[in-house]
C-alpha cells in the first residue's frame, strides 16, 4: 500500500543498525557517562539526517534483511574502533606512569565501567579526550561515517575493507599503541628509573638506610613534579598524534 514508505523504511532501519555499532566503539561516544536512552535519541536524529542523502532504492529482495542489519553494524562497529585506538594509545602511557610511580595499589571504582581504575589514567585518557574534541574529533567521526556509505552503500553484502580505511594508517595506529605509550611515559619512566639508580648506590654507601621505603616515599612525588613539569609538551604530544591520524579514513 506504502510502497515508498517501505523504501525509506527499511533503508533508515538499516543506516540505524550501521549508527548503532558506530556509537558503540567510537570514542566519546561510547563512554558510559552517557545514557543509553540518549544514545539511542542520538542515533535516531542521525538516522533521519542521513536517510534523505542517501536516496535510498527499494531494498533487494533476494538478500536477508538480517544479514544487511549485521554487515552494516559491523561496518559502523570498524569505524568507530580504528578511531578509540587512538585512545587506548594514550590511556596506555597513563597506565605505564602509574605502574611506575607506584599506584597501582592505589585503584579506585569507576562507576561508568564497572572496574578497578587508576586515577592517574583516568586523568590523561579524559585529557586524551579532550585535546581530541578540541583538534575536530566529532568533525572526523562523522565525516568518516557519511563516507562509509558512498564506499559501502546501503544493501551492499561485500565490505571493502581496503576502501573503508586506509590499511598502511590502520597497521601504523595499532603498532604505534605501545609506542605512543611509551612516549608519553617515557619523562617519567627515565626520572623513576634515574631515582631507582642513586638509591641502588645509597644502599650500598650507607646498608642502614631503608632504601625500600624511601622509593615508596620519593616515586609517587617525584612523578608527579614530573608529570607537571611535561603536561605543557605532553598536550602538544598528544595533539600531533592526534593529527597525525586525522585522515585515517
Amino acid at each position: 500500500m506504502f510502497p515508498e514508505f517501505a523504501k525509506w523504511f527499511s533503508a533508515g532501519f538499516i543506516v540505524f543498525a550501521r549508527l548503532l555499532g558506530f556509537i558503540r566503539f567510537a570514542p566519546v561516544f561510547n563512554r558510559k557517562e552517557i545514557a543509553g536512552l540518549v544514545k539511542l535519541a542520538f542515533a535516531f536524529i542521525l538516522t533521519l539526517m542521513l536517510t534523505p542523502l542517501l536516496h535510498p532504492s527499494a531494498p533487494p529482495s533476494d538478500v536477508s534483511p538480517l544479514l544487511l542489519i549485521i554487515l552494516n553494524f559491523a561496518v559502523g562497529a570498524i569505524i568507530g574502533y580504528i578511531a578509540q585506538l587512538l585512545i587506548l594509545a594514550i590511556e596506555s602511557g597513563g597506565d605505564m606512569i602509574n605502574t611506575q610511580m607506584g599506584l597501582s595499589s592505589a585503584m579506585v571504582m569507576d562507576p561508568s565501567t564497572n572496574s578497578q581504575t587508576s586515577i592517574l589514567s583516568r586523568i590523561i585518557t579524559l585529557l586524551g579526550i579532550l585535546i581530541f574534541i578540541e583538534l575536530g574529533g566529532f568533525y572526523w567521526l562523522i565525516n568518516a561515517l557519511v563516507r562509509s556509505f558512498e564506499i559501502f552503500p546501503v544493501y551492499a553484502v561485500s565490505i571493502p575493507l581496503e576502501k573503508i580505511i586506509n590499511l598502511d594508517y590502520l597497521i601504523t595506529t595499532t603498532s604505534n599503541v605501545l609506542y605512543m605509550g611509551l612516549q608519553i611515559a617515557s619523562p617519567v619512566l627515565l626520572a623513576t628509573l634515574g631515582q631507582d639508580i642513586i638509591l641502588g648506590v645509597i644502599s650500598k654507601t650507607a646498608p642502614q638506610v631503608n632504601v625500600f621505603q624511601l622509593s615508596f616515599l620519593f616515586k609517587p612525588v617525584f612523578g608527579a613534579a614530573i608529570m607537571i613539569w611535561i603536561l605543557p609538551m605532553l598536550i602538544n604530544v598528544i595533539s600531533e598524534f592526534f593529527l597525525s591520524f586525522s585522515k585515517i579514513y
